[in-house]
């Protein structure tokens, strides 16, 4: 298995909800931060369906600022919220029309993204709001580069975008080393205590600590301790 190239400096990492990077990708970013990149993050919805008995209202911008909070683990300080309602994401025009748009605006080289399958494995159904990001994230990267599909857009085609990886457990092909990094995952997934308290009665550190545990385990022919996969979609370059 190859590793992920990294002779890049802007990422933009596009998910549905607020966690949804926790869970699995930011262990990778931290490594990038690291590097001396800049990577920006896009959440599509607010995740203001996500904690039961907590109203919408309430919710999502409480969501929000724990977002901001577990992104700044990881040295990420752009954070922005596209307002989709959360659990009723359609795939379609408009979501990629909205996706071009921030990734014309942020011009990323490396844009990573969530499984946009039917599932994580057999029997595991994936959300239909990761479903819809996910695919509509890789549409909405050639959209950015044609100035035809969306000619309401004000903002320049952006064709520098060179990369997609997609965060995904099935069909991965490429790896980051996360190794050092692991443990700035696990705190950043805990700034969503409000989420994870909500969950379950374990602590939140224990929680985080599984999670990660299970989302940067060694890769397959890959050489690290332990590692994040990636479905690696090339565009240029």
């Amino acid at each position: 298995m190859e590793p992920i190239p990294e002779d890049w400096q802007r990422g933009l990492v596009i998910v549905a909800h607020p966690d949804d990077i926790e869970y699995g990708a930011a262990a990778a970013v931290a490594r990038w931060t690291d590097q001396g990149k800049d990577i920006r993050y896009v959440l599509v919805t607010s995740g203001e369906a996500g904690i039961e008995g907590l109203h919408p209202a309430r919710c999502g911008p409480l969501r929000e600022d724990e977002e901001r909070a577990s992104a700044a683990v990881v040295g990420v300080s752009t954070v922005e919220f596209l307002g989709y309602p959360d659990g009723r994401i359609e795939y379609g025009p408009q979501l990629r029309m909205d996706l071009a748009r921030v990734i014309r605006q942020h011009k990323p080289e490396m844009v990573v993204t969530m499984n946009h399958r039917e599932t994580w494995g057999p029997g595991f159904l994936n959300s239909a709001d990761h479903r819809a990001v996910g695919l509509a994230v890789l549409d909405a990267v050639s959209d950015a580069a044609n100035e035809w599909i969306f000619p309401e857009l004000t903002e320049l085609p952006w064709t520098g975008v060179r990369w997609a990886a997609v965060n995904a457990m099935l069909g991965v092909t490429h790896a980051v080393d996360v190794t050092t990094t692991v443990e700035r995952a696990v705190e950043s997934l805990c700034e969503h205590r409000a989420y994870l308290e909500a969950l379950a009665d374990e602590p939140v550190l224990d929680q985080a600590a599984r999670q990660i545990e299970m989302a940067t385990g060694p890769e397959p022919g890959f050489d690290a301790e332990r590692a994040v996969g990636f479905e690696l979609y090339v565009f240029s370059g």
